[in-house]
């Protein structure tokens, strides 16, 4: 089941006016961002317009809107801002276009490349690794990413009230070997300040766990969520807070998206990286090198570089391994050691992460 587009949430209920000009700033901040969601493009034939670029005609259209019906489009406006008008090898529209390609079917691709409902151990909760557990905040996301590897999760049957999360809870309360809880979806931040810092909340008080990952392409995508509140809110948990973005080429941290991840950085949380290495993207030593470069200089550390996970829909963006393995030695031998992602795949039933380089 492809998730519904995403609808911004409510604005969170008024805090109690002790700083008045940084409360009005935040909560101004908080309605902007879901302005911004509500504002974004959903018609790839209004995307293609904005860029000044020539609209499908006959099967190729028909095989566009087959694509969207499976899994709609998402772009928000500051997204868009960021591509090249007139160029339909942008590597940031190449991203979120729906294309032919994704209505083939070729052998290996499947619905769960990545085994998460084996992982399902309550409803919200995938537990695969020792010593860290994850929800699924959400089904929501602010853009809709076309190599997407749960654009086919059920996120139907995950919980949508705060109370439907104690099941979840209560699993990790149970299992004191879990120190971690990371954050994912859809994306985490999707939720309000007020929704995010209930659950955050929560998972404090449960006393054997002591570190929260938040895995995020909003800070990216929809710079404008990066408000005074959500930097408060995690600054004042008792957990240790990483902030794990997802960018994949430099030209998306750029403009209003580099101002958001500075303000992260800036506040003393740790933020690392997650790209995928995407066919036309970024699978050149260049493209690599820049982004790496780019997030360094922002301090954001770069963690991981994906192995497309071979999701049903997504192949057209297949790298081979092999060239992959190449791509990141090029890459090692021009940049600083830290400045070099791990370059990896996931592999269901293994008990980490494997990696490939």
């Amino acid at each position: 089941m492809p998730p519904a587009p995403a609808r911004p949430e409510s604005p969170p209920s008024p805090l109690p006016a002790t700083r008045p000009s940084t409360l009005t700033s935040s909560l101004a901040r908080e309605v902007s961002w879901q302005r911004s969601l509500a504002l974004a493009i959903r018609d790839p034939e209004v995307l293609l317009a904005e860029l000044g670029l020539e609209r499908d005609l006959g099967p190729g259209v028909l095989a566009r809107l087959e694509a969207v019906r499976s899994f709609p489009l998402l772009v928000p406006r500051s997204y868009l801002a960021r591509m090249t008008p007139g160029d339909p090898r942008d590597p940031l529209l190449l991203q979120v276009l729906p294309r032919a390609e994704e209505l083939d079917d070729p052998a290996g691709f499947v619905d769960d490349a990545v085994g998460d409902a084996a992982a399902r151990v309550v409803p919200g909760l995938l537990h695969k690794y020792a010593g860290r557990a994850l929800l699924i905040a959400t089904g929501a996301c602010a853009i809709h990413c076309r190599y997407c590897f749960r654009r086919h999760y059920p996120y139907g049957d995950e919980p949508k009230r705060l109370e439907d999360w104690q099941p979840a809870l209560d699993y990790l309360a149970s299992d004191r070997s879990v120190h971690e809880v990371l954050l994912s979806g859809g994306d985490p931040l999707l939720l309000n300040d007020d929704r995010l810092a209930w659950l955050v909340d929560r998972l404090a008080e449960i006393p054997h766990l002591r570190r929260l990952r938040i895995h995020t392409r909003l800070p990216v995508v929809l710079p404008d969520r990066v408000t005074p509140g959500l930097i408060d809110l995690l600054r004042a948990t008792r957990l240790t807070p990483f902030v794990v973005i997802h960018a994949n080429h430099a030209r998306e941290l750029v403009a209003d998206a580099s101002d958001a991840v500075r303000e992260l950085v800036r506040a003393g949380i740790s933020v690392l990286n997650q790209a995928v290495l995407l066919r036309r993207v970024n699978d050149s030593v260049d493209a690599l090198a820049a982004l790496c470069e780019r997030l360094i200089d922002m301090g954001v550390l770069p963690y991981y570089l994906h192995q497309l996970d071979r999701v049903r829909g997504t192949s057209q963006f297949e790298v081979p391994v092999e060239e992959g393995r190449r791509l990141v030695a090029a890459v090692r031998a021009r940049l600083p050691g830290y400045a070099v992602p791990e370059y990896v795949c996931e592999q269901p039933g293994e008990p980490h992460k494997t990696p490939l380089a």
